[in-house]
């Protein structure tokens, strides 16, 4: 068993997925801890990223996973291929910072707190300002999430006010503490977590899985936090608010339609069940 197993899903993304992973490789070179590093493919190698990563990370794991399955299906391959202490659900979208040594370090986080489920780390844009990556279980702010992901937040101060209380914006992004939910673009998972509540929902093709899993966590007893000064760089690219107005959005963009029906799933699911867990 590996102490960290790490994933990305690739999506016709060779690029980026390249990008990543090379950061990654530099940033595990002297970790202490054993790594697996795995790349699950939605696409089909429709990109040749098998013989890309073959052929510059012989060390990092390829699957197939024969055809766009979804985010949280996509992962869920991945870290069952190979068992570890601890799963890492990571974007492509990402860079690890240099002599960061992040890995190292969200292992032994881990291991100090073993009462802690699971945690995500700071991300920062590439220009090194801050992305708001942690959330509430704000029934009202969820509520009109599909209007920020539409940018309505910049159009009216009602939807603003929302949407900032829902990503935290109330509070000091320099302080390690438990969080309702972190972003899926970075977050890592307990062994233990995984055997009592399993993976992400398969009900989620895209958008909100990572939302669910937290919620199950707390339901469960496994707290989740924000960990300050642990830091990724993220793009951030939010594929769903490229078309601006809800319904040409719903019309011409697939992803808007993925995240509307996440968005109602999760509503559905945990009606009645939007307390707060992380005071």
């Amino acid at each position: 068993m590996k102490d960290i197993t790490i994933v990305f899903v690739n999506y016709l993304m060779k690029d980026d997925i390249v990008g990543a992973v090379d950061s990654l490789v530099k940033d595990v070179a002297s970790c202490p801890y054993t790594v697996q590093i795995t790349v699950t493919d939605n696409s089909q190698n429709k990109d040749n990223i098998k013989e890309a990563l073959a052929e510059k990370f012989p060390q990092v794991k390829y699957i197939d996973n024969g055809g766009n399955i979804g985010f949280g299906a996509g992962n869920k391959a991945g870290f069952e291929a190979t068992p570890a202490r601890y799963y890492f659900a990571i974007n492509r979208d990402t860079i690890i910072p240099e002599n960061s040594n992040t890995i190292e370090r969200l292992v032994k986080f881990m291991d100090e707190h073993p009462k802690i489920g699971c945690i995500g780390p700071k991300l920062l844009n590439m220009d090194g300002t801050l992305q708001y990556t942690c959330y509430r279980f704000d029934f009202r702010a969820i509520f009109i999430k599909p209007l920020k992901q539409i940018n309505f937040d910049k159009k009216y101060e009602w939807v603003k006010k929302y949407s900032d209380y829902l990503i935290m914006k109330d509070f000091d992004h320099n302080e390690t503490r438990p969080v309702d939910w972190v972003l899926g673009a970075a977050m890592v998972v307990r062994k233990e977590v995984v055997d009592q509540i399993g993976w992400f929902d398969p009900r989620y093709f895209m958008y909100l899985e990572d939302c669910d899993w937290c919620h199950n966590m707390w339901e469960h007893g496994w707290p989740v936090y924000y960990v300050h000064d642990i830091v990724i760089l993220h793009r951030h690219e939010r594929q769903s608010a490229k078309i601006p107005g809800i319904f040409k959005a719903l019309l011409k963009n697939k992803t808007s339609r993925y995240h509307l029906a996440s968005w109602f799933k999760y509503l559905w699911k945990w009606r009645g069940k939007n307390k707060y867990y992380a005071l």
